[in-house]
């Protein structure tokens, strides 16, 4: 079979939609359950993409949630801290395979843009991911196989509609890539690019102790950014990526908007947030929702008369700005990456506020001087990797 026929395209009114193999090869994948769609299908393949990266560059298996062609979250399966597995919603869990604390991960640090997500595994999926995965609101999963365990439990989702897609692993796609935009194709050759140690190698600052898991989070940064719609920054701590700004015309909104991300994963950990007290109706997504609200400014939205009772058994404390200050300084040793180079240094005072001490970025900008005094001046840790990631 070289074709997949959809039910629509980007929109219902985009018809007729497929996709296929237009060298008339078997396509690569394979529905085992449900009807993807277009953009599913998008978001699958990109996915497929950074976890198949992920694995390959970390050795650990990764994890991606995807929603609208860039990730809300990419991770490696590290183990879980107490506090991550209480605000991942994964407390209650026994101890987690490998691949399900990457999926965890990828899923949690920032719940809010994964809610409708889909999933990208890169090793076979097994049953305590499953078993992660089947709670969640999800579109589907693409991953290189299933147990017939985890089979089970995520064909029992959406009412037996859920979208799960299996991907050949040894799949090579060709070296040129075509789209077409109004009519007209467009071709380049694939960005192959292996984000490995040696692109990090140029450490243009004073500081030049990169410890091997600072290493390990510059290259889920860069492998993430690469499969992100440009421009694009991602944070990321300890194997996870916390914060990524996709899609901004301008860098130092991608910066801010992706170390609000960050600054929010690292909020959802203070006691004030850890203490909040849900009614025990409140589903997932509501308890998500009102925490995202209680840690920004309009607050009141959820703490007035009449709105906290719908949420809380206990009305909670404001969480002042400048309790919310001093939990944020706690944040330390986070890495930054960017896929272009950044044109001034106040992209670099806005990441130091979300504690980062290691950057990657490609370099090139004609005020690189003032970027490496800035990261100076707070004995930061930058590499130019000389590589721009653009990807649209």
């Amino acid at each position: 079979m070289n074709e997949i026929q959809l039910k629509y395209g980007c929109n219902p009114n985009q018809k007729p939609s497929r996709i296929f193999m237009e060298d008339g090869s078997d396509i690569p994948v394979t529905v085992l359950n449900g009807k993807p769609g277009y953009i599913n299908f998008l978001d699958a393949f990109n996915g497929w993409q950074l976890v198949k990266e992920l694995r390959e560059a970390t050795k650990l298996p990764a994890a991606a949630s995807f929603k609208h062609v860039s990730p809300a979250g990419a991770a490696v399966g590290l183990p879980l801290t107490e506090t991550l597995a209480k605000i991942y919603w994964v407390e209650t869990q026994k101890e987690l395979s490998p691949l399900a604390c990457a999926y965890a991960r990828a899923r949690g640090a920032d719940r809010m843009s994964s809610f409708g997500d889909f999933i990208a595994l890169s090793d076979v999926c097994d049953e305590d991911t499953a078993r992660l995965i089947k709670p969640e609101v999800s579109d589907g999963v693409i991953a290189p196989g299933y147990t017939p365990k985890a089979l089970e439990l995520l064909k029992a989702k959406k009412k037996g509609n859920y979208n799960i897609i299996q991907i050949d692993p040894s799949y090579v796609p060709a070296p040129i890539e075509r789209k077409q935009v109004y009519g007209i194709t467009f071709e380049q050759g694939r960005n192959e690019l292996d984000i490995d140690g040696g692109l990090l190698s140029n450490i243009v600052t004073k500081n030049k102790e990169v410890p091997e898991s600072a290493l390990i989070d510059m290259k889920i940064a860069l492998i993430t950014l690469k499969y992100t719609q440009s421009n694009s920054v991602c944070y990321v701590k300890d194997g996870q990526a916390i914060g990524i700004g996709a899609g901004q015309q301008s860098r130092i909104h991608c910066t801010r908007l992706a170390g609000q991300k960050a600054d929010n994963w690292y909020l959802r950990q203070s006691p004030q947030v850890l203490g909040l007290k849900f009614i025990d109706t409140l589903g997932r997504a509501d308890r998500d929702n009102a925490i995202d609200v209680y840690m920004g400014e309009e607050y009141e939205d959820v703490l007035r008369e009449g709105e906290w009772q719908k949420r809380f058994t206990e009305k909670p404390p404001v969480f002042t700005r400048e309790e919310k200050r001093a939990w944020l300084d706690g944040n330390k040793n986070v890495t930054l990456g960017s896929d272009a180079f950044f044109p001034f240094s106040d992209n670099i005072e806005r990441a130091y506020k979300s504690g980062v001490k290691y950057i990657a970025q490609p370099g090139g900008s004609v005020r690189d001087d003032l970027v490496i005094e800035c990261c100076d001046k707070y004995d930061m840790v930058m590499a130019f990797t000389g590589i721009r990631l653009f990807h649209h």
